[in-house]
């Protein structure tokens, strides 16, 4: 089964390219994986791409498979779905999720996949580091029954905060965003829907996900007193200003962040956890919505530009890949 194989890099920032690559044998404590589908994450791997990634933070955004080095060139990419076809006997043939880049086959750990539930598309579960995300954002957040939140900026991210929301009982969830089309897809999802001007106040958390400046200003806006915002968006190199005068301090108000490297403290579970319960949450068909465009593996080199520039809109671009 080992053989030939081809993966997506950075050539230089704004340039892809696929190049060739031998997979040897897996060893006794590996698994082979043939990808399926692999998602692009339009956030933090479209910053990637075009070189926007601060040096500072260049040991802290490593993926976790990731080979080069910030700027470039690197391959980078964490969400990848494929079947084991070497490995553990409880493993070979199953459908896996596990944080690697674009690849067409390669060998990991076997305690770095998880197995994709069978009443979770294997497509749609490339999803499953965003909803991660989401669930991270939430367990921050610590919403109770009964609470108003609203999530600003309906991407990948908020939205699947606010599918996951919407399903505590007595919440009031509004997904507020400048784009009028995300309207329907918050209808999809179970929620309200609101242009920034006329998104409902008095909220008791605000998840903020549209990495804007006038986004998390909208969002202090929104909250009721001693509220809080839970900034959700990464900016890469670029600066934030919001106005911290006015009712920021008579109102008490609190702007929390929440990065899914970290679990808050006293949550009692592991990243294994967390990403199985993400999954799991997949099999709720409103995820689907989430899923707006798709292209071939040997497109990628074309199609990261366009996802870059926001010339080929898409919440979730999945990539399907041929077997070979």
């Amino acid at each position: 089964m080992s053989g030939d194989a081809r993966a997506f890099w950075l050539a230089s920032p704004g340039r892809g390219e696929i190049r060739a690559l031998r997979v040897p044998p897996p060893t006794r404590d590996e698994v082979q994986v043939r990808t399926l589908h692999s998602g692009v994450s339009r956030g933090t791997e479209t910053l990637v791409f075009a070189g926007r990634v601060p040096a500072s933070q260049w040991p802290h955004m490593r993926a976790p498979f990731q080979e080069g080095d910030f700027p470039a060139p690197v391959k980078y990419g964490y969400l990848n779905v494929g079947v084991v076809e070497q490995g553990p006997d409880d493993l070979v043939g199953r459908t896996v999720f596990s944080l690697y880049p674009h690849q067409t086959r390669f060998n990991v750990p076997a305690e770095a996949v998880t197995v994709v539930p069978v009443d979770v598309p294997a497509h749609r579960a490339v999803l499953a580091g965003t909803v991660e995300t989401a669930v991270n954002a939430l367990w921050d957040a610590a919403p109770l029954i009964g609470d108003r939140i609203a999530v600003v900026g309906g991407g990948m991210v908020g939205a699947s905060v606010a599918a996951i929301a919407a399903t505590i009982p007595g919440v009031r969830v509004q997904l507020v965003d400048i784009d009028a089309s995300r309207a329907e897809l918050a209808k999809t999802l179970g929620v309200e829907f609101a242009h920034p001007d006329a998104a409902l106040g008095d909220c008791d958390i605000v998840v903020h996900a549209s990495a804007t400046s006038a986004g998390l200003t909208r969002s202090l806006e929104l909250l009721a007193t001693e509220g809080t915002v839970v900034e959700l968006s990464w900016y890469g190199d670029k600066q934030v200003s919001v106005p911290l005068g006015e009712f920021f301090h008579s109102r008490r108000l609190t702007v929390r962040s929440s990065q899914v490297g970290g679990i808050v403290p006293g949550r009692g579970r592991s990243y294994g956890e967390r990403l199985a319960l993400a999954l799991a949450l997949l099999a709720n068909p409103a995820f689907e919505a989430l899923v707006t465009g798709r292209s071939r593996f040997d497109e990628l080199p074309e199609v990261m530009p366009r996802l870059a520039a926001g010339t080929l809109p898409a919440l979730c671009h999945v990539i399907d890949y041929p077997e070979e």
